[in-house]
């Protein structure tokens, strides 16, 4: 026992105050009167508890009261007598605190709350003891809950949390638990954070687009695009990439810069290139080659005549001409007896080939040397119409450049095909016998310098039929065979095989999905000046950026980011595009939303798209907002009337890549027109300004396309992608590839019958996925809020809307023969690189004759469309 000492706290009358030794050792006798029969059984349990404190206590001195033995000491305690030194609240308070019992921020309210919690624990004891006296007859085998509870382990005492941090826990729980419930709520949801109907609204951004493009600015990108030539990968070029890097820029865009590649590119000769008549030598002659100067005050430098991606050669052999230079004009000669063997061949431009690297192929394998491309007046010159400077025409001495790599069977750079060719990357590929290069040298021709050779062939050969017949004057038309007069046939040139290209990126980060990507695209280079192809797209181009550059600025974002990129290398095989693909293909798959491509912007008032069918309802209600003033009606008023609809993509373009390889719907759009100085130093500033498009107009028109059409895609909350719309043009490729087939005596090996049940269920998940759409709609639209639930659910659909497409790739396989293309729906054709094919792997087995293999991929084909409208539910 501890030694009685003197209270040192005058003791009240009406409830006596017990002694720190009394509180310590047992209850004192003013708390004993109060308690139940249970609790005063224990009181040698509580005095067995403090023992070893007290003792404890003895020791060492003072110790301040447990905070149990001084709550239970003033749990009755009075507040009213004013003689004691507790008497005053206050003055007991600053007491406890001294002692640690309670906290300074601590009230008298907080002292009752924590005696109700004792009066609980209370409760709890006595169930407890009532329940141990209740006889159950299994219970002697039961050790008593006091045994129990003696041997669970105890927390020590000081890890065991007070009061103070128990309600601090709590409070931490309230505020997670409060932060969750606004997380549920539409107070924070997605559709505020993004933006949508606070800042901007999407009809004022849409008017702001529309009503900002202006005509003169973009007349002024053109003047400048055009001062100088620009081939890819020259000073002139590189030029205007840091000119175009400046303008991303000047508007904002987010990490704008240059992206090089090192790509295989060929460069004329000075000197180097002949075409002449060497025998019979009484009619001895030799080609001029060059153009005149397009600008005469003051003269410019223009590039020379020449073919991109030519093989160099110096041959000599007779001349033959075949028409526009398809197989199937190669294979009426022979059929006539007439030998290509070791011969020079003369082609026209434009026809039933219009690929003029494939007419240079069809002469390869027919068994001639060389080959010469001319531009008939009968096709682009003055029998069409006035020629340049007086018309829109191609004049006499005009040459139609271009490249002549097979980019229908490789595209991209032909060294690096299905990689990239990253700077410092030695993994090459050979020129010699490369699937995407011909052997043979070739070069394009003026009709002014073809007319000297037609005349040569009168007298050999065979007569030929009217549509053999061109525009050139002054020509009586022979075939010509291998007693022909002889021709040299001269192409030496600067080939590099790691020449820098470099493309010019920027973006605008979306706020909803910045990983989600619309990629807005145009060609920067050009085979001379360029002012309709490619300049009329890129001087649009930058107005749409510093349009977007306006938006930003005045802080703006859209849901999805925009990605904005000048290509480099497109003229040759589409290389700065590919290149850029092959390098982040897997991103692309990924998070490519969609690909928007310009290339001629302008060359009349006639507007045409070429696109995956997906585009088509976004097309279409851009076209409804945008006027041509010319045709005093909206432009979908003149698409509706001359009944248009989307053109399929072949490879024309930078959208080659996206679509065919990366599986990124892609669109193609501009104004068409009739023909025009095409890959000629006569597509200049003044052809354009003079016959192209006097006042712009249309560039402006065309500027309000694209822009209107990026918002939809990169702001509208649900992509509006039309899966109905594709399903029902898939349907109808499905019966054109069974009219082909039939076409070509299909053998009894071919059914058809899988690719159609495949499109079958397209149409059914397609209808299916887009009744969400249309609930959506009607959920937000009609006055509801778009919680983050349904905002969590439109992201996820829109991303199975885009992953369509790629889903329709065949990854690791490819086309037969044409690996590096993986779309099953979509590719250039084989025999005919600017036009489309549907389904090409079984088109391509078709054309060769093989049922096998074209049975095999439609059923392939089926399977992985099957496959795709089975995950837009799923």
């Amino acid at each position: 026992m501890v030694d009685e000492k003197p209270n040192k706290y005058e003791r009240q009358e009406s409830l006596p105050i017990p002694t720190y030794e009394e509180a310590l050792t047992s209850r004192p006798s003013s708390s004993q009167s109060f308690l139940g029969p249970a609790e005063v059984s224990h009181d040698a349990e509580r005095q067995g508890l403090l023992g070893r404190r007290v003792q404890r206590s003895q020791q060492h001195g003072y110790e301040a009261p447990t905070v149990e033995s001084a709550r239970s000491s003033l749990d009755f305690l009075p507040s009213s007598v004013t003689t004691s030194a507790r008497s005053s609240v206050d003055g007991l308070r600053r007491e406890m605190q001294q002692m640690e019992v309670l906290d300074p921020g601590m009230d008298v309210g907080s002292e009752y709350r924590s005696h109700r919690g004792i009066q609980f624990s209370k409760r709890i004891t006595s169930l407890t003891h009532s329940l141990s006296y209740i006889n159950l007859p299994f219970r002697q085998w039961l050790p008593s809950l006091d045994y129990v509870w003696e041997r669970i382990p105890r927390i020590p005492e000081h890890f065991k949390p007070g009061w103070i941090m128990t309600g601090r826990l709590f409070a931490l729980f309230l505020v997670l638990f409060f932060a969750y419930a606004l997380f549920l709520s539409d107070i924070f949801s997605l559709r505020r954070r993004s933006g949508l109907g606070q800042m901007y609204d999407p009809e004022s951004v849409r008017i702001f687009v529309q009503e900002q493009i202006n005509e003169t600015y973009i007349y002024q990108n053109l003047e400048h695009l055009t001062s100088y030539d620009h081939i890819a990968g020259t000073e002139g070029n590189f030029a205007l990439a840091a000119w175009v890097e400046g303008m991303f820029r000047a508007a904002g865009l987010e990490n704008a810069g240059l992206e090089r590649f090192d790509v295989y590119l060929n460069y004329p000769k000075k000197g180097g290139r002949r075409v002449a008549i060497i025998e019979p030598s009484e009619i001895a002659w030799e080609a001029s080659l060059e153009e005149e100067i397009a600008y005469m005050s003051p003269p410019r430098e223009q590039t020379l005549v020449f073919h991109g991606h030519s093989r160099a050669g110096n041959v000599t052999g007779p001349l033959i001409y075949a028409n526009y230079g398809s197989r199937e004009d190669f294979k009426i000669l022979e059929d006539s007896g007439i030998s290509f063997k070791g011969a020079i061949v003369l082609v026209r431009y434009y026809g039933d080939q219009g690929d003029r690297a494939l007419k240079v192929k069809a002469a390869e394998l027919a068994g001639a040397i060389g080959c010469i491309i001319y531009s008939d007046p009968a096709e682009d010159g003055f029998l069409k119409g006035e020629p340049y400077p007086n018309g829109r025409y191609m004049p006499s001495d005009g040459v139609q450049r271009g490249a002549v790599s097979l980019m229908s069977w490789v595209v991209g750079d032909v060294l690096t095909p299905g990689w990239p060719s990253l700077p410092g990357d030695n993994k090459r590929a050979s020129k010699d016998n490369n699937p995407g290069l011909n052997n043979i040298p070739s070069i394009p021709l003026a009709w002014r310098d073809a007319q000297p050779l037609l005349q040569a062939l009168k007298g050999h050969g065979k007569e030929l039929s009217n549509d053999w017949i061109g525009g050139v004057p002054d020509i009586e038309w022979w075939s010509g065979d291998l007693d022909s007069p002889i021709v040299h046939l001269k192409n030496e040139q600067d080939e590099v095989e790691k020449q820098p290209i470099y493309n010019v990126v920027g973006k605008i980060i979306g706020i909803e999905q910045p990983d989600k990507s619309i990629v807005i695209g145009n060609h920067r280079d050009a085979w001379c000046f360029g002012a309709a192809d490619p300049g009329s797209g890129t001087a649009v181009f930058l107005e749409v950026v510093r349009i977007f550059g306006e938006l930003r600025k005045r802080g703006w974002r859209p849901l999805r980011t925009i990605e904005f990129a000048s290509w480099d290398g497109e003229e040759y095989n589409l290389i700065g595009s590919t290149e850029h693909v092959e390098a982040r293909v897997d991103e692309l798959r990924r998070n490519g939303m969609a690909y928007l491509n310009v290339d001629v912007a302008v060359l009349g008032d006639d507007f045409s798209a070429a696109a995956s069918p997906v585009f088509e309802k976004a097309l279409l209600r851009v076209l409804d907002r945008v006027f041509d003033a010319n045709a005093n009606k909206t432009l979908r008023s003149i698409w509706d009337e001359k009944n248009k609809k989307l053109q399929g993509l072949g490879a024309g373009s930078d959208y080659v890549a996206f679509q065919d390889i990366a599986g990124t719907s892609s669109l193609d759009m501009g104004f068409q027109g009739p023909t025009y100085p095409y890959h000629s130093c006569y597509d200049n500033f003044q052809w354009m300004n003079e016959y192209g498009d006097p006042g712009f107009q249309y560039h402006k028109i065309l500027g309000q396309v694209w822009a209107l059409l990026i918002l939809e895609l990169a702001d509208r909350p649900v992509m509006p992608f039309d899966l109905q719309a594709y399903a029902i043009a898939i349907r109808g490729y499905v019966a054109d590839a069974e009219q082909y087939a039939s076409s070509k005596d299909a053998e009894p090996v071919f059914d058809i019958r899988p690719l159609q049940s495949a499109a079958d269920e397209f149409t059914a998940e397609a209808r299916i996925f887009h009744d969400w759409d249309r609930a959506w709609e009607q959920e937000v639209f009609g006055g509801a809020y778009e919680t983050t639930v349904m905002a969590l659910q439109r992201m996820n659909h829109n991303e199975r809307m885009a992953n369509f497409e790629t889903d329709l790739l065949d990854v690791m396989g490819g086309l037969p023969g044409r690996e590096q293309f993986k779309h099953v729906i979509f590719a250039p054709q084989a025999w005919s690189g600017y036009d489309e094919a549907y389904f090409p792997g079984v088109r391509d087995a078709i054309d060769d004759g093989d049922w096998k293999l074209a049975q095999e991929q439609v059923e392939k084909v089926a399977g992985i469309l099957s496959a795709a409208s089975w995950k837009l539910n799923h």
